[in-house]
């Protein structure tokens, strides 16, 4: 760019016009680029009006050098103190956006010589425009982000809305609509989002129920949760017909389960433990597993955990499906010594 440094050119006028950018709109896109990152230097809106009003001072083929007075500017500005558009022009040359250029009377002002050399006295705007694809990646990243943060917030607020409708009492509602009271980064709306997903997923009632939850009444798989015939009742076998669940018959039963236990659980204690770490491998929120556990009970919940294991590819979601079980619509029919009694007959059937 011309006249960025206090020497005399040897190009002549003509070399100076043919560094001025092709139009005026390469100018205020510029200036609109800065605008939008002011907040990365820490620019003020009176600061941006201040360039603004020095580059309308600027006029085609004569250069990057504002040769307008103090005065002149503040009134284009809009009549602003002189002290303060001072600031601001020491704001813009501490930034390197502005190179002061001062004659020794502090006059702004060209000469040029016979040959069309010329010295140019002013604030020059030629480190600002060399700028130029500095402040517009800056800008166009700025907006990105602007956007990928409302993209993600109408995600939040979708799901939340799904979560009100079918859970309205779920505590992570209300803080979640408070944290998105505040000005969030974009790695902050995606912790939630993230969050929002691991709640819903732990919804009783899917607007697509799995297959799997209406369990078929063939004898060669599970039964229905509720087995009150009396011909299912005599074909148990005698030694599973005990009233309470036993710890050794849900272990030897749903032996899945076990399988991924260094050493077999002996009491309710070790089966809670061992299925609130199989809950995470399913599919299962642990803030899910700890709300069964409340509603129904550690054995109750444990035992949905190790008979749905054994279960398998019978069950399509786990999550919905345990949430159904113990916290949902089905919690009242879910008999854990009942389907451990027909899986340990179905299992002695098949050997």
């Amino acid at each position: 760019m011309a006249f960025t440094k206090l020497s005399i050119g040897a190009a002549g006028a003509d070399a100076t016009r043919s560094s001025i950018p092709a139009s005026e709109t390469d100018v205020w896109t510029i200036f609109r680029a800065l605008r939008d990152a002011r907040s990365v230097f820490g620019l003020r809106p009176g600061h941006i009006q201040t360039l603004q009003a020095m580059l309308s001072f600027l006029k085609p083929g004569h250069g990057e050098t504002v040769f307008a007075s103090n005065n002149s500017i503040c009134q284009r500005i809009g009549g602003i103190d002189e002290r303060t558009l001072r600031r601001h022009i020491n704001r813009f040359v501490e930034l390197g956006f502005i190179k002061r250029h001062d004659s020794s009377n502090r006059k702004r002002y060209r000469v040029r010589s016979s040959g069309g050399d010329c010295i140019s006295y002013g604030l020059s705007l030629a480190p600002l425009l060399q700028r130029a694809g500095e402040l517009i990646a800056i800008a166009q990243e700025m907006e990105n982000n602007r956007r990928d943060r409302i993209f993600v917030r109408k995600q939040i607020l979708t799901k939340l809305a799904h979560l009100e409708e079918h859970d309205p009492s779920n505590s992570f509602i209300d803080l979640a609509r408070r944290a998105l009271r505040r000005k969030l980064s974009l790695p902050e709306y995606r912790a939630l989002l993230a969050d929002t997903d691991a709640e819903c997923q732990s919804l009783s009632t899917p607007d697509d129920p799995p297959e799997a939850m209406e369990l078929p009444a063939n004898d060669g798989q599970t039964v229905r949760h509720q087995s009150k015939s009396e011909e299912e009742n005599k074909d148990l076998d005698s030694n599973v017909a005990n009233e309470a669940l036993r710890p050794d018959l849900l272990t030897s039963v749903c032996d899945q389960a076990t399988s991924f236990s260094t050493e077999r659980p002996k009491n309710w204690l070790d089966i809670e433990n061992h299925a609130r770490t199989l809950a995470p491998m399913m599919g299962i929120h642990p803030e899910t597993f700890e709300k069964a556990k409340n509603a129904v009970g550690a054995q109750k919940a444990s035992c949905a955990i190790f008979i749905m294991l054994q279960l398998g590819q019978r069950i399509r979601d786990f999550g919905a499906y345990f949430h159904s079980i113990t916290l949902g619509q089905r919690k009242d029919q879910f008999d854990p010594l009942a389907l451990v009694k027909r899986l340990s007959e179905t299992n002695e059937r098949t050997v």
